[in-house]
Parts: C-alpha cells; structure tokens; sequence
C-alpha cells in the first residue's frame, strides 16, 4: 500500500464518497429540477388528448434527473392504441414524451360492429376503424388481445402488406385456398399459408404493374417465384408456373 493511502485517507475518502453519495439522491429529487414542462408526441385519434393529459400528469411527479418509466407506462396503460413510450428529459425542467401507437390493420366485424385490431392482436377499442380492410367474426373480441389463430394470420398477414396496398384491401378471410385478400375494385388474391408474406406482397406488386393482369379476377401468389393469374384471355392467363399449394 501507498504511505498516503493509510487508513486515515482511506476513511476521508469513504465519506466523502458517502456525502457525493447522499447529495446526488437529494438532488434527484429536489424541486429545482422538477418537471415543469411535458412535450408530448406521437399520439393521433381521438384519444391523443387524454393520452397527452395522462402522460402530463404522471411527468409532474417527477423530476429531470429521476424519470420514471413505469409510471409512464401505467397511466397509457387503458389506452390500447398506445404501444410504448419513450421519455427523453431536458434539463432542468422539461420532460419530452415519445409515443409509439399500433398500427391499426384491419377492423374485426361481428354484428354491425367493427373494432380496428393491430398486427400482433391487439385490439384498439376507441380507434376509428373507417377504411380499413375487414375481417369478420362469430363473436366481438372479448379482451385486449386476439386469441383464435386464423384471425391472427390475417392480422399478421395485413400487417405485412406495404400500406398502399393495405389501403386498397376490402376484406381479408381464410378460403380455400388459405389466407385470401380481396382488393377493393380489383382481384382475388391467394396467399395460402402465413410463411414468406413479405415475399408474397413483392410478387403480388410486380403481377400488379405488369399490363399482362389487367383484367384479372384472381392472382394466386402462393409460390411468389411463380404467381398466376386467372379470368384472363387464353393468352395471358399464366403470369409464372401455376403453384400447388404452400
């Protein structure tokens, strides 16, 4: 050992790492620093401005140098449109609040009713479910999250798409031949299984933009190295090799 570093320094130094110590967790916490100012972004709709007061009165209780997520987390917690929030505190006063909303993909119909739901399952209550492709079904959702698997896949699948084409969707259900897509104004579209959907909404893309399927009643992109066509003249009708299923 050092000779300056005796027990006497050691002693000095341990407290006075104790006070730096102490004088940070008061700091913390002392009014000078305190959350005066709340920037929320983010949030859209109809409830964006209770989301805003919820997020604004759990900052208050804080401070710049003591932010809190579960608190944050917690008051968004009835709002199912909200995903996650990020804070980012700028000192000494103000608090920016980053929200980060599902997307809502489709509208699940039962009796007249329709409840927008996201990708994941999640179910938006209180989210305007105008122009969004639907899905029917049996029963209106009974809790937060879809549990039945084929709705699920039309969900995931939906949630897939580039949204232009999402936008031009009508309807979404489970056919004969697996996950199908009617596009408003516009054809039958086959998906077959949920594997390899972003590979399926290219190739349903390009068949689009190509001359050879207008007219189409039916695109199958069930192989999506080989789509094909159906309700066209003899001599476009095969866009690709016809696919057997996936």
């Amino acid at each position: 050992m050092p000779r300056w570093l005796n027990t006497r320094t050691l002693t000095a130094l341990s407290v006075l790492l104790l006070l730096v110590g102490g004088g940070w967790f008061v700091l913390r916490d002392a009014g000078v620093v305190s959350v005066e100012e709340v920037e929320v972004s983010g949030t859209t709709g109809r409830q964006a401005g209770a989301i805003r007061d919820a997020l604004t009165n759990a900052a208050r209780d804080m401070t710049t140098l003591h932010v809190e997520q579960g608190p944050l987390e917690d008051a968004v917690a009835p709002f199912a449109v909200v995903r996650t929030v990020v804070a980012e505190a700028d000192f000494p006063r103000t608090l920016r609040v980053r929200v980060v909303e599902h997307d809502p993909v489709a509208a699940l119909v039962s009796d007249g009713d329709a409840v927008p739901a996201a990708a994941d399952g999640t179910v938006l209550r209180g989210v305007p479910a105008d122009g969004l492709p639907t899905v029917d079904q049996k029963l209106p959702p009974a809790g937060d999250r879809i549990g039945d698997p084929g709705t699920r896949k039309l969900l995931a699948l939906l949630g897939e798409a580039p949204k232009p084409l999402r936008e031009k969707a009508a309807r979404a259900y489970m056919g004969p031949r697996g996950l199908t897509v009617r596009l408003t104004d516009g054809p039958l579209v086959h998906f077959g299984s949920g594997a390899r959907l972003a590979a399926k909404w290219a190739s349903l893309i390009a068949v689009l933009a190509s001359p050879e399927s207008r007219g189409a009643t039916a695109i199958d992109v069930r192989v999506p190295e080989h789509p094909a066509a159906a309700g066209l003249e003899q001599r476009s009708t095969q866009l690709g090799q016809p696919s057997t299923g996936n």
